[in-house]
């Protein structure tokens, strides 16, 4: 799934969708643009697609990843720390990463109800995007696509 708001850039997947940042945070692996970039097509879409739920597949998918850094690139695999993934999981209240940006961005925040009817995707996205020094100019225009603001 590429949303709207990332269909110029992460479309033709020169850039990484966020449905594959949330599956490398999930396997706690930090993979560069440049390192997705010298990926060939296939192997990105694969990245894209391939599911990262269960256990097994979280494991498959950890393991698909670290060979393609180690045969396609010149740089070595970065482990992220063990992830607290709450932020993006928790629905008892809106992130302050999430309530911040909007401050900053001048529109009002998600209401909780709100929050809490988002997908998990949806929700990492405002996240990302909300913590990102050079992608929160998407952070309103996801807003609107996930139906937060008119």
């Amino acid at each position: 799934m590429i949303f709207d708001f990332e269909s110029d850039f992460a479309g033709s997947l020169r850039c990484i969708p966020m449905i594959a940042r949330q599956k490398l945070d999930i396997v706690a692996i930090k993979m560069s643009l440049r390192q997705w970039s010298r990926l060939s097509r296939e192997e990105r879409g694969q990245l894209t697609e391939q599911p990262c739920t269960t256990p097994q597949q979280v494991e498959a998918y950890r393991t698909l990843v670290l060979h393609l850094i180690a045969t396609r690139t010149d740089e070595p695999a970065k482990l992220l720390a063990a992830q607290n993934l709450a932020d993006w999981q928790q629905t008892v209240h809106v992130p302050d990463a999430v309530l911040a940006q909007a401050h900053a961005d001048n529109v009002p925040p998600p209401a909780l109800s709100v929050w809490q009817s988002l997908t998990p995707l949806q929700r990492f996205a405002l996240i990302k995007l909300a913590r990102s020094q050079h992608e929160n100019e998407n952070f309103v225009p996801a807003m609107k696509e996930f139906g937060i603001l008119a």
